[in-house]
């Protein structure tokens, strides 16, 4: 799976709302989930995951990680999500603008699509989602988080709403 061939890794850090992804096992009853990300000495990039659990006003959920980012390419990081495990994390696609983004896994196991801001134009989002079909994902297996779930896309193979499941 390919990443971007460019990516400012200064530039990436900040916050990025989670428009769509496949849940992990972490995640399963996550509302409104965000991404923090902020470049450590070193070469480590400190995360923060957190969501509302379960309902908009539901508990608010961290998760503190860490991305050790590759000599390879700053593209590819491995994601702590516990010691001594690393998982794999691919930016495979980012606008010039650093706007929306798509985080990948070569097992097409796990993606999260994000933006700078909670929702985004539709048809972005629907470009956005075309392109995770293009990588291999089955958009079946899909939630789109609020505000994004209530848009109808257009794809050639049909990807769920949270509340669908």
């Amino acid at each position: 799976m390919k990443t971007v061939a460019d990516l400012n890794l200064t530039r990436f850090m900040g916050e990025w709302h989670v428009l769509a992804d496949i849940e992990t096992p972490f995640d399963r009853n996550a509302v409104m989930p965000l991404e923090s990300y902020r470049l450590a000495p070193g070469g480590v990039v400190e995360t923060t995951y957190s969501y509302r659990e379960g309902t908009p006003d539901g508990p608010l959920r961290e998760r503190n990680l860490k991305g050790f980012v590759s000599d390879q390419s700053p593209a590819i990081w491995g994601m702590q999500i516990f010691w001594p495990v690393k998982a794999e994390y691919r930016v495979v696609y980012l606008d010039n603008d650093y706007q929306t983004t798509i985080i990948g896994r070569t097992k097409r196991d796990f993606v999260w699509v994000m933006a700078r801001t909670p929702d985004i134009d539709p048809a972005i989002f629907s470009d956005l989602m075309q392109t995770v079909q293009t990588l291999g994902y089955d958009l079946s297996k899909i939630r789109i988080h609020e505000p994004m779930r209530s848009l109808q896309v257009q794809t050639t193979e049909p990807y769920i709403n949270r509340n669908d499941r």
